[in-house]
């Protein structure tokens, strides 16, 4: 995480973007206080896709559309 002056951010506003993009985070600065903090956008399908892969690990899903062989009653209230 790099810390850079606003004023030199807004000097080089399309090379600071471009080390965001590539996934590095910014804390922009004025007066030697962070006012801001530039990340990189989540990738929100390679996260879905991280958190299930963890679940794998820990839940076992079966045959779920397959008859239980068990008798059931459908409850329908228009009756």
């Amino acid at each position: 995480m790099s810390k850079i002056n606003v004023t030199e951010l807004r000097a080089h506003l399309p090379d600071f973007l471009s080390k965001v993009s590539a996934g590095e985070e910014l804390l922009v600065t004025s007066h030697g206080r962070v006012i801001a903090r530039i990340v990189p956008p989540i990738e929100t399908k390679a996260v879905a896709l991280q958190q299930l892969r963890a679940l794998r690990k820990k839940c076992r899903v079966g045959d779920v559309t397959s008859p239980i062989n068990a008798p059931w009653q459908v409850l329908d209230d228009s009756l």
